[in-house]
């Protein structure tokens, strides 16, 4: 079956607006990254339930046993659902689209810090706390280390990019080179 990140988003937006109206949102939004953070870790998993072949009533079965005591009868019956309408392997882009919709009603935005090396606690800390300061939002911050970038950093908010790496600014300083209009020779 094809994944849609239409058809995910339409579920996850469901199960949002229903665990608002039932106040669960935040349990339900804890659920569904320990879901996802299972997921991730767990290829077996994966391969089970994203299985076409595995009827419904086994993968339903196999949920109860691994998570009916860790997550909310409100998580745990829209996984049922989902098994039920064999959406199974869109659940990963139905979790992401509830944790995007989450992040937006509480006003959390994904920060990607690229670096040439691992940045130290102190110094992750303080870019945390000016990033939130500078977006007047709470920071998920990811941390990505990319030794082509030489030094410095780059930084990605939604749309918004700040190049601040070594490699940026000598590929800038090729562009103004390339567009000189003054010829040496005097």
């Amino acid at each position: 079956m094809k994944k849609s990140p239409k058809l995910a988003n339409r579920y996850a937006n469901a199960l949002f607006e229903f665990s608002m109206l039932e106040n669960q949102s935040e349990k339900t939004y804890q659920d569904i990254v320990l879901l996802k953070n299972t997921f991730h870790d767990n290829k077996e998993l994966r391969v089970i339930i994203e299985s076409p072949v595995i009827e419904p009533e086994k993968k339903n079965e196999i949920f109860s046993q691994i998570f009916k005591d860790d997550i909310s009868p409100i998580t745990f019956g829209f996984l049922s659902l989902i098994i039920k309408k064999r959406r199974e392997p869109s659940l990963i882009l139905i979790f992401d689209a509830y944790i995007m919709h989450y992040y937006a009603e509480h006003n959390i935005k994904i920060a990607t810090i690229t670096t040439a090396t691992e940045p130290d606690e102190k110094l992750q800390q303080k870019l945390k706390s000016l990033l939130e300061e500078q977006t007047k939002s709470t920071i998920d911050m990811r941390i990505q280390v990319d030794s082509s970038i030489l030094g410095g950093f780059v930084i990605k908010i939604e749309d918004k990019l700040l190049d601040a790496s070594l490699l940026g600014k000598i590929n800038k300083l090729k562009m103004e080179f390339s567009k000189n209009i003054y010829q040496a020779g005097f």
